[in-house]
Formats: C-alpha cells, sequence, structure tokens
C-alpha cells in the first residue's frame, strides 16, 4: 500500500509539472506574440507618422512659393509659421516670423510665441540681447499687457548683472505708461511692479549685516513701494477694493486720511466707466461700435493718456478697419503733435491696411509736417505704391500727395534748381506710371481729365512763367480725347488770359468752338464776350460767323438725330403691331380649332343625355318638362351656391342624379373656382404670400403656422385654378396692422425648398405709383458680388469665409424662384474699406474645389427706353429707345370665358384676384361696352346651363 502510494504521488507530480511546463511555454509565446504586434504597432505609427512628415514638408513648400508669388498674403503666413511650429523648424520657424513681422504688424499670439521660442534658444549673451531686441520690436506692433509682462518677467532675468535691477526698474515704468491705465489688464502690470520691488526688499534684508546701518536704504525701498501702492490707487481699475485691502495690510492699517480720499476719488472714476467696461465684456467681437461710444466719452473727457489708450484697444480688435486709423491719427495730428509717437502710429496705420490711400496720404503729411529727410518721404512713396490700392483713381491721388510735397520744396525764385527738376521728372514718371503700370493692370488709367498734367501746366505757367511749356501740356491734354468737353477748354482759356496773351486766348477759344460738343452754345458765348472785351470789328464778325455756323450745324446735327430716332421709334411700333396681330391670327386658329373639337364633344354629350333620357322616361311614368327640369336645376344650384366656399373648395355633397345637373354644378365649380374676391378697405390688414409650392397639400394650414406667430389670423384665402389645383399664392388677412407689418419681415423665407414672397396687399390699378422692392443697382462700395459658388455653399458657410474681413451685414444667396441657388451671392459689410480689403483676400480663393471670382458690387446699368419728340432737337446724341421683343405695352387681351362672350357681358380685368372698379376703354370688339353688374356663382352656372 505504502509502495503504491509513493507510485501516486510521483506521478501526480510528473503530471503537475508537465502542466507548469505547458504554461511556461504558452506564456512564452504569448510574450513573443505581444512583442511581435507591439513591433507592428510602432512599425505603422512610424510609417503614418513618415507620411505626416512628407505631406507636411509638401505642404511647406507649396507655402513659400506662394509666398515668393505674393508676399502679401496674411493667411500663407500665418498657416507656414503654424505649420514650422509643429514641425519643430526653429530656424525656418524664426526666417518666417521676420519675413511677416516686415510686411505685417503680428498679432499678440504670433509675438508670444515667437518670443517664447527664442527665449529658449537663447544661451549665450548676444542671444539675449536679440532677445531684448525682439520685445522691443514687438511692444510697437499694438499695445499688449501680456507682452509687457512676459518683457518685465524676461529681464529679471537679468537682475545679477551690472544695472540689472534698475534696468529690470525701467521696463517696468515704460509697462506701466502704456497698459497702466488699462481698466481690465492694468493691474497686473503693478501687482508684478510691486512683487519685483517687495523681492528686492526682502533681499536687501537679507544680505544686510547690520540693519542699522543699511536702514536709509531699507526705508528708500519701502518708500518706492509705498509709493507704487500710492499710483496704481490713483488708477481707476478694476478689483481696486483687494488693491486697497493689500495695501492696509502693508501699512498695518495704518492709512493716511489722504489715502484714503485718493481712494474714494478714484472709486467715484471708475463709476463713470464702469458701464462702457461692462458693455466692452458683453459685446460680441470685435465691438467696434462699443469702442467707438467709449472713444467718444474719452474725447469729451479730454485726458490724452486715456485717449491714447482706449484708441490703441480698439485697434488691438479692430486692426482692420481704416476708419478707426484715420480717426487715431487726425487726433494725434492735431492735438497732441509728438513727432515719434505721430509718426509711429501713422508708420502703423499704413502697415495694417496699406490698401487705403488716405491713410498713405495723411502719413506723407505728418512726414513733411515733422520735418522728415527727403528719402524718409520718398521711401515712403514707394511702399505706398507697392501697396496693392484695389482702385485706380487711387494712384492719382497718392501721386498727386507726393507732387504736392515736391512742389513745396522747390524755390521758384530760383530759375533752375535741383527740387525742381526733380519735380519735373516726378511729373513726367507720374504721367507714365498711370499709363503703363495702372492702366495695364485696370484697364483705365484712373485720370480721364488729367488733373496732373493740368497741375503741372499751372505750375509752369504760374511759377516758371515757361507759358510755351504750359501750351505743350495743354495740347497733350486734348490730344487725350477732352477736346470735345467745353470745361477743358475753358479752362486753358483762363489759364492763357492770366498767364498768356489774348491771341493764343482766341485762338483757343476757335478751336473750342469748332470741337466742343457737349455744350456748344456756352462756348459760342464765351467767343463772343471775349471778342466784346479785347477783339477788333474784323474779330467780331469773325466769331460772330463761326459761332453762328456751328450753332447751325449743331441744330441740324440734333434734328436729324431726332428724326432718326423717331423713324426708329416708328419702325418699332409696326414691329409690334405685326408681332401683336400675328399672336391674335395664332390664337384664333388654336380657339377654332379648339371649338371644332369642343363641339364634336358636345354633340356626344348630347347623344349621351339622349339615351339616359330615354331610360329615365321608360322607369318613370310621370315625365317632367324642360321647363320643370330647368326649375329643379336652378334651385340645386342655388342650394349648391350657398354651400359654395368663397374660395371655390368645398362643394355640397349633395348627390345630383341628373347629368344634366351634373354639368350644371361641374360648370358652376369650375368658373368660381380661381376668383378670390378680396376687400380693397382691409389692403393694410393684408399680405399677399406668392411662389409657394403648386403641390402644398393644405395651404391654409401651412401658412397658419408659418404667419401665426405674426400675429391673429383673421383669413386665409388661397387661390385655385379651374380644375382645383392650388396656383401657388394666396391672401392673409390677420387682425391689426401690426401683424402685417411683421409678416412683411419673412420675405423669402424658405418654405418647402423655395423662398416664400410677402409683399404688401395694394391694388396696382388704384396705385399705379406704388414700387415693388428692388435691390440696388448702383454702385454700392460696401457690397461685395461673389459668383462661382459651389451650389452646396451654405449662407453659414459663406458667412464663416467672410466674416475673418470684417462685419458682415447680411449675406444674400442669390437663388432662383424655385429656391435652388445660382451660385452667386451679396455680401454687405459694415464700411466700404472692410469690403475693399475682403476684396483683396478672397478673390481667387477656393471653396469646395471652385475658384470664386469676388468684387465690389457695381450691376451693369438698365437704360430706361425715353420717347422722344420729334420736334424737340435734345442734342447730337440722343440715345436710341428699345421697347424689346414685346413692343411698347402689355398685351391688351379680353381673358374672358366663351359663354360670357356670348352674352355680351364685361368682365372687368383682375389684378393677383382682385376686381378694379372701372372697365379698360380697350377691350375686345366682342364684349359690349357697358357697366357689368355682380354676378353669382348661380348666374355663372346658369348662363352655361343655357348655352
Amino acid at each position: 500500500m505504502a509502495t503504491s502510494d509513493s507510485e501516486e504521488e510521483l506521478q501526480h507530480q510528473r503530471m503537475e509539472e508537465e502542466d507548469e511546463k505547458d504554461l511556461d511555454e504558452s506564456e512564452v509565446v504569448s510574450e513573443g506574440e505581444a512583442k511581435m504586434e507591439k513591433d507592428e504597432g510602432s512599425e505603422e505609427e512610424e510609417d503614418s507618422s513618415d507620411e505626416d512628415e512628407k505631406e507636411n514638408e509638401a505642404e511647406i513648400q507649396r507655402l513659400e512659393e506662394q509666398l515668393s508669388i505674393n508676399a502679401y498674403d496674411y493667411n500663407c503666413h500665418v498657416d507656414l509659421i503654424k505649420l514650422l511650429r509643429h514641425e519643430g523648424e526653429l530656424i525656418k520657424l524664426r526666417r518666417a516670423c521676420q519675413k511677416m513681422s516686415e510686411l505685417f504688424p503680428l498679432s499678440e499670439e504670433i509675438w508670444l510665441d515667437w518670443l517664447r521660442d527664442e527665449i529658449r534658444m537663447a544661451s549665450e549673451e548676444s542671444d539675449r540681447e536679440k532677445v531684448y531686441e525682439l520685445f522691443e520690436k514687438a511692444v510697437k506692433d499694438y499695445i499688449c499687457p501680456e507682452i509687457w509682462l512676459e518683457y518685465a518677467q524676461y529681464s529679471i532675468g537679468g537682475i545679477e548683472k551690472t544695472g540689472g535691477i534698475e534696468k529690470v526698474r525701467a521696463v517696468f515704468e515704460r509697462a506701466v505708461t502704456s497698459v497702466g491705465l488699462h481698466m481690465t489688464k492694468g493691474a497686473a502690470i503693478w501687482e508684478a511692479y510691486r512683487e519685483f520691488e517687495n523681492a528686492v526688499l526682502s533681499l536687501q534684508e537679507q544680505l544686510s549685516p547690520d540693519p542699522s546701518s543699511e536702514e536709509a536704504g531699507l526705508q528708500a525701498q519701502r518708500q518706492r513701494i509705498n509709493s507704487l501702492f500710492l499710483r496704481q490707487l490713483s488708477v481707476p481699475l478694476l478689483d481696486m477694493e483687494g488693491t486697497y485691502a493689500e495695501y492696509e495690510e502693508w501699512c498695518g492699517s495704518l492709512v493716511l486720511a489722504s489715502v484714503k480720499q485718493l481712494y474714494n476719488k478714484t472709486l467715484q472714476q471708475l463709476e463713470k466707466y464702469r458701464s462702457y467696461e461692462d458693455t466692452l465684456l458683453i459685446a460680441e467681437p470685435p465691438k467696434l461700435s462699443e469702442y467707438q461710444a467709449y472713444i467718444d466719452f474719452e474725447m469729451k473727457e479730454g485726458d490724452p493718456l486715456r485717449i491714447q489708450l482706449i484708441f490703441e484697444r480698439a485697434i488691438a480688435e479692430n486692426c482692420l478697419v481704416p476708419d478707426l486709423w484715420s480717426r487715431y491719427t487726425q487726433y494725434l495730428d492735431r492735438q497732441l503733435k509728438i513727432k515719434d509717437l505721430v509718426l509711429a502710429v501713422h508708420s502703423r496705420a499704413v502697415r495694417n491696411c496699406p490698401w487705403t490711400v488716405g491713410l498713405w496720404k495723411r502719413y506723407l503729411l505728418a512726414l513733411e509736417r515733422h520735418d522728415a529727410d527727403h528719402q524718409t518721404v520718398s521711401d515712403v512713396f514707394e511702399k505706398a505704391l507697392s501697396a496693392g490700392f484695389i482702385q485706380a483713381w487711387d494712384y492719382v491721388e497718392i501721386w498727386q500727395a507726393y507732387l504736392d510735397y515736391l512742389r513745396r520744396r522747390v524755390d521758384f525764385r530760383q530759375d533752375s534748381s535741383k527740387e525742381l527738376e526733380e519735380l519735373r521728372s516726378a511729373f513726367s514718371r507720374a504721367m507714365e506710371y498711370l499709363k503703363t503700370d495702372v492702366e495695364e493692370r485696370f484697364s483705365e488709367s484712373g485720370d480721364p481729365s488729367c488733373t496732373i498734367m493740368q497741375n503741372w501746366a499751372r505750375i509752369e505757367a504760374r511759377h516758371c512763367n515757361n507759358m510755351q511749356r504750359a501750351r505743350e501740356l495743354w495740347d497733350s491734354i486734348m490730344t487725350k480725347g477732352n477736346a470735345k468737353f467745353a470745361n477743358m477748354w475753358l479752362e486753358y482759356c483762363n489759364l492763357e488770359r492770366a498767364h498768356g496773351d489774348a491771341q493764343h486766348c482766341r485762338k483757343a477759344l476757335h478751336r473750342a468752338v469748332q470741337c466742343t460738343s457737349d455744350y456748344p452754345e456756352h462756348v459760342c458765348e464765351v467767343l463772343l464776350n471775349f471778342e466784346r472785351i479785347e477783339g477788333t470789328l474784323e474779330d467780331w464778325d469773325t466769331a460772330v460767323q463761326k459761332t453762328e455756323t456751328r450753332l447751325s450745324r449743331i441744330n441740324e446735327q440734333r434734328t436729324k438725330a431726332a428724326e432718326k430716332e423717331a423713324a426708329f421709334v416708328q419702325k418699332e411700333d409696326e414691329r409690334a403691331e405685326q408681332r401683336k396681330k400675328a399672336r391674335a391670327d395664332k390664337k384664333a386658329l388654336k380657339k377654332a380649332k379648339r371649338d371644332a373639337k369642343f363641339g364634336e364633344k358636345r354633340k356626344a354629350e348630347e347623344r349621351e343625355e339622349e339615351e339616359w333620357d330615354t331610360e329615365e322616361v321608360a322607369g318613370q311614368p310621370n315625365k317632367k318638362t324642360r321647363g320643370e327640369g330647368d326649375y329643379f336645376a336652378s334651385e340645386k344650384i342655388k342650394n349648391i351656391d350657398a354651400k359654395i366656399g368663397l374660395f371655390g373648395r368645398e362643394l355640397a355633397t349633395k348627390i345630383v342624379d341628373h347629368p344634366s345637373q351634373q354639368k350644371t354644378v361641374a360648370a358652376a365649380h369650375k368658373n368660381d373656382m380661381g376668383k378670390v374676391l378680396h376687400d380693397h378697405s382691409k389692403d393694410s390688414i393684408t399680405v399677399f404670400v406668392s411662389n409657394l409650392s403648386y403641390s402644398m397639400d393644405d395651404p391654409e394650414d401651412k401658412m397658419k403656422e408659418t404667419l401665426g406667430k405674426c400675429g391673429e389670423i383673421a383669413e386665409i384665402r388661397p387661390v385655385y385654378s379651374n380644375k382645383g389645383n392650388f396656383r401657388g399664392y394666396c391672401y392673409v388677412e390677420f387682425k391689426d396692422e401690426k401683424s402685417a407689418l411683421d409678416a412683411l419681415k419673412l420675405d423669402r423665407k424658405e418654405i418647402d425648398g423655395r423662398p416664400m414672397f410677402v409683399s404688401p396687399c395694394i391694388d396696382k390699378a388704384r396705385n399705379p405709383e406704388f414700387k415693388v422692392f428692388k435691390y440696388s443697382t448702383a454702385l454700392e462700395k460696401h457690397k461685395l458680388f461673389i459668383s462661382g459658388l459651389p451650389f452646396s455653399c451654405t449662407k453659414e458657410e459663406l458667412e464663416e469665409i467672410c466674416r475673418g474681413h470684417g462685419t458682415v451685414k447680411e449675406i444674400r444667396l442669390v437663388t432662383n424662384r424655385s429656391g435652388k441657388p445660382k451660385g452667386l451671392a451679396y455680401v454687405e459689410y459694415e464700411n466700404e474699406t472692410q469690403a475693399s480689403q475682403a476684396v483683396l483676400k478672397m478673390d481667387g480663393m477656393t471653396v469646395k474645389d471652385h475658384c470664386i471670382k469676388v468684387a465690389i458690387s457695381n450691376p451693369p446699368r438698365r437704360n430706361v427706353p425715353e420717347k422722344t419728340d420729334p420736334n424737340k432737337p435734345t442734342g447730337p446724341m440722343v440715345p436710341r429707345q428699345i421697347y424689346g421683343a414685346r413692343g411698347k405695352g402689355r398685351t391688351q387681351l379680353a381673358l374672358l370665358p366663351r359663354a360670357l362672350v356670348r352674352q355680351n357681358v364685361v368682365a372687368a380685368k383682375t389684378e393677383n384676384g382682385t376686381f378694379p372698379d372701372t372697365v379698360p376703354a380697350s377691350s375686345s370688339s366682342s364684349v359690349a361696352q357697358e357697366t357689368p353688374k355682380k354676378l353669382t356663382n348661380a348666374d355663372f352656372a346658369r348662363m352655361l346651363l343655357n348655352k
């Protein structure tokens, strides 16, 4: 037994060892598989990271190539900087930031990221100095408390060096001067400054071996901290209570009465600003209107430092608004007049809004006003030429400003000077620049009246006494298409009379009489007046003869033009009459075919009636006469008429047995279906809704659901066709006028995929002067026209694209009547400068693989034809009148049922389902000229029954 037990134990032990061995092997296998899976995952991650790196490198190369083509692409600069920072390319990142900072002011976020990157890379003292230089550039772009705070904290790192403490204090002093008045962020600068001074005090107390000997230094440091507290308490900042409590703790609750008085006074000042600050806190960016109100308040208060600060705060969030920069620079030019400050702000203005010529002109004037050297002014002007203005006239203005500056430098008492030669050279260059560069870009020189050349001629005549050169210049002006304008000749004659001689003036006037086409009578009168004063009898006779000949020729030309126009009008009238006759013949032919077809159908129906009557006679012993049948039919029609609704929809469910009665009811229904009567006395509380879907199941419920929010609805009157189909429009009558006005605001709201048109209920026959709303067709500089949009682009997506360039007031996607987009849109900005900036940035942009075109909204003009009187000459250039394919007026057709035509009843022409009070004089010859009486549905049905 013992042996067997031991054998069993040994066998059991072997089995356990084998199980453990198998378990170890399985664990090894699982560990190997896990390792292999981990290696495979790491390889996949490496492959994906390699692919991402290749894509990023390709994108970086693409952005760099795009910037080499257009260096002023702001968004491209930003994307490149973000991508380089993501890839860790610090050297390329530094170069990209430097290039962008040379062209544009950098935002606070870009500056802080760049500065922190440079701080991490700064290892030597020379690198530290470069970081200081970079900070100096950063604080000049915008007033940013965070950048000043970063600057001060970085300067604390060099405190151990000689003069380190004084350098830090200098940075803090500049910071509190720049942003210490900032209502919401200024407190952080003051607190950091005090913490630094407290740290210095603690360091002095620790390093002082004998406190009594260093008492004077410690006392001075405590006084410096106390002064900082008092300076901060004198500035109205948010959370002043916490600062005062900290001061009480620092003083040991021994606060002087004068300090309490100062604190209470500052609190009173804070209350004046609190409402404006609260408005800014809750307003949505960019808060331009809120900042404008704040600026107005500060201007009334008159504190220059606070005015400058609020301007800087507004500009930090609205840096692309030229009007704000203009107001800021104008204030500095007229009030502060500090050279460094004024020129710095002007420089920042043109860097932020380089497309605005007004800012460049003010910059040139400021440079001249503060005696900047000539080379500096010339460099600024050259930058202005490369800024990329959006209108040709802008280049004319900037050239004129620069030429004015050059003219003021010339001393005309000298016969010749370097400045005079430079002025003449600039005039020549300006004309060449406008002729080549500007005309090539805009297809026009921008100066059709040659204002620059006129000014040059006046300078030569007045200041240089060089009339020969002035005449040559004016000759050139006339050859550029200006000889037909009377005012150009009169300007030249005035110049000759002031600085030339009578002979050249007479010659110019004689040429003007022959060439002028806009105001020839006025030029002739000027010539005669000139000869009255200056000329001899022979000169007078010559002038009279020339003026009479010229005026006679002008009158002949005008008469011929008027006759030609009259002939054209007559020809158009004849063509219209021919077209009208052709349409009438075509319609008569169709009517004859339809009547023939209807007659055959009518005969078949009569045969069916006879068969029906025969069967009815066989089944009924009592036969009714025809008159009796008509009587009962009339009675049933009256019952039906009582139950037919105003809109011809709900017919009586009473069964009409006789086929003739069935047809009578159907005819009454058919004639009554499409007519919707309207009470004109309720026009003010009724709206006309159109462009609805014809397949709308229940228009009344749909209108109640849509327009019921505007107010209580009294009645909804949909309009149906003769077959009972909804015609897509209806009348909605409200209880009060305010509800109707609110309903008009829902115009063009989308219903079932179509824009619903909501318009006032106006009878145009009674109110012919009523004008339907139309979008403006004139030049709107604050509105953009965008074409080439993908049909899938929504209003929200387009707004997301456009609002990055300014405040978007309205976006209108152009659709057809079914609501389907046309790929066009109008975007309205708050002002024209924002729109101009958007054109520069968005034109040629790709949206969903579609290249869009963006331009200032300026729809092509539509010529309004005006009929002229042949007996009254209007001028040599009379516009031709175009009536179009439809002739002079609308087609006058009597759209009446045939039954009514047979009965010689006049039906009034309706418009939008309304009946005018008078009958048009021009109606069909088959209609009697008499005033119709109002007919009921039964009358219509009876007439159809008796036909």
